[in-house]
């Protein structure tokens, strides 16, 4: 996907992808992506592009589109919606009760990413 993704989107592609990682997905995790789009998404949107394109991207891509994902997010993104996501991104990792080490990187990377945001 070359074209830039909005926040919302882009935020949506990171967390099915932090849910994704360690090849899992529970009920609880289900729960904290949908709180992000019922927070971030203010009109009912059609996820049918991005469900197909996250479901056909080999996971060994999926650090590469992340990446990107975060790089939209951040231009479009205030000091305090970055926070925020961190905040969704972390409740969705442990959501399961279970921090693998494919999230932990994802996690790792972003949190790096963004650390002057956050430090302070």
């Amino acid at each position: 996907m070359n074209r830039k993704l909005n926040q919302a989107e882009a935020g949506y592609h990171m967390l099915q992808m932090l849910s994704a990682v360690d090849g899992t997905f529970s009920a609880q995790e289900d729960l904290v992506i949908s709180q992000y789009l019922v927070d971030n998404f203010p009109f009912r949107v059609n996820l049918d592009a991005a469900i197909a394109y996250l479901s056909a991207l080999d996971p060994v891509d999926y650090i590469l589109h992340f990446q990107k994902c975060m790089d939209d997010f951040y231009e479009d993104s205030t000091p305090s919606d970055r926070a925020k996501f961190l905040n969704f991104a972390v409740l969705l990792v442990k959501a399961d009760n279970e921090i693998s080490v494919d999230e932990n990187i994802f996690l790792t990377t972003l949190f790096d990413t963004w650390e002057s945001e956050t430090a302070g």
